[in-house]
Parts: C-alpha cells; sequence; structure tokens
C-alpha cells in the first residue's frame, strides 16, 4: 500500500464505487485527519493523518461505530459522542454542523483536543451515504489558550463586586441568552442535547441566585457580559 492512500474495506478487497473512490484518494490526500461513516455510525475509511494523531490503524477502527472509538467530550466534560450523537441527527434533519472543539484521547490513552468539521455527503447513483469528519489537532493551542486566561488577571466587575462565578461554558450560555437563543437553539449551537442546556441554566440560575432566564440576563447586562 503506497503512502498516504486511505485505508477501510476498499482498500483490503473491497470494489470501491468511482466516487467513493474518488474521495478515498482526496481524503488519503489530506493533512488533517480524516474519517467517514455510515448512516449506521460505523467507521469505512481512515486517513493516515488520523492514524497519526490518534494513534489507531484503519484496520483497527473500521466497522466500529465512530462513538466507540472517539468518546468524545465537550470542555465541560458532557459525553459527546454516543449511538445516535446531536452531530448525526442534526445531519438527518438537514441542518448544518458548525465545526466544533472535542477532547478524547489517543491509542495510548493521550487526552488530546480535536477541530472537527463536518461533510455530509448523500447517497449518489448507487453511492453509499456517508458523513465525513475532517478534524485537527489543537492541544497545544487550547493549552497556550489557558496559559494565558491562568496568567492574565481578570478586571474587576464595575460594580466591585466579584469575578463572575460561572464557567467559561456557562457565560458562553448566558450571552447566548441575552442574545434571545432559546433552549433548542443554545442545544443545537452548541452541540449538545437539551437536557445538557437545561442542566447548564439551572447552574447558572443557582450560582447567580436568580430564579428565571430574565433575571438572568439582567446581571449578564449589569456585569457587562453581554
Amino acid at each position: 500500500m503506497k503512502q498516504g492512500r486511505l485505508r477501510g474495506p476498499s482498500s483490503i478487497g473491497e470494489p470501491p464505487r468511482s466516487r467513493d473512490q474518488s474521495l478515498e484518494q482526496a481524503l488519503a490526500a489530506a493533512g488533517d485527519g480524516a474519517f467517514a461513516v455510515g448512516p449506521d455510525g460505523r467507521v469505512f475509511l481512515w486517513n493516515r493523518a488520523a492514524e497519526r494523531i490518534l494513534g489507531w490503524t484503519a484496520r483497527e477502527v473500521v466497522e466500529k461505530p465512530c462513538c466507540e472509538v472517539l468518546k468524545g467530550v465537550d470542555p465541560d466534560g458532557n459525553r459527546l459522542c454516543y449511538q445516535g450523537c446531536h452531530v448525526m441527527s442534526l445531519v438527518r434533519g438537514g441542518k448544518a454542523v458548525q465545526h466544533f472543539e472535542m477532547e478524547t484521547h489517543t491509542k495510548a490513552g493521550k487526552p488530546v483536543w480535536l477541530d472537527i468539521s463536518i461533510l455530509d455527503v448523500p447517497a449518489v447513483n448507487g453511492g453509499r451515504a456517508m458523513m465525513v469528519h475532517l478534524f485537527r489537532d489543537v492541544t497545544s493551542t487550547k493549552h497556550l489558550l489557558q496559559l494565558v486566561r491562568d496568567n492574565v488577571a481578570q478586571p474587576p466587575s464595575p460594580n466591585g463586586a466579584d469575578p463572575s462565578p460561572l464557567s467559561r461554558r456557562e457565560v458562553e450560555i448566558l450571552r447566548l441568552m441575552a442574545g434571545g437563543a432559546n433552549t433548542k437553539m443554545l442545544a443545537e449551537r452548541l452541540h449538545v442535547s437539551p437536557a445538557t442546556i437545561r442542566n447548564h441554566a439551572q447552574n447558572i440560575f443557582t450560582k447567580l441566585n436568580v430564579h428565571s432566564r430574565l433575571e438572568a440576563v439582567a446581571w449578564a447586562n449589569q456585569h457587562r457580559l453581554t
């Protein structure tokens, strides 16, 4: 097998369809990690960059559900990878998926942060439908940003009160709330379930000692978080 060839069933004996073969060749040449899953969520294409970043070979992951391979979580530790995940639901509903960051682990168990983009490829002329994941390792960038945050003092709030008690994700959600986003919109924007958004909202209310979104948004305006 020559260097750079995408490895999957089509490279170990299954004759590929012309379109699938063209996609395989394009992904094989990509500098970013790339893999494709079918409608059942199982991996059937996995390129060399994916192997380099995560350590898994194509033979080890092909035919496995991608959620079992990645087991990703968001910055707050909420699970992102599961059978029929939110990303799969959005794609099946014909909705666009913005790129997102996810923490996973390499085959050796090393934590790694990935920035992931999704490309939905519908079935055409007898080809197979697939969802292509393109990703790059942003672990170093995440660590650098955290060092900057840890070493730059947070400015005091305008009224001299203590800094915000909210986590970064909670601040992000509160800002989106202030912009008019409802639970469904927040779930789609952040690629989590509505239940996760409701949990975040309840935590925000508790930390701010408020009882409604209206009060929480008023707090955000007062502390110039919007």
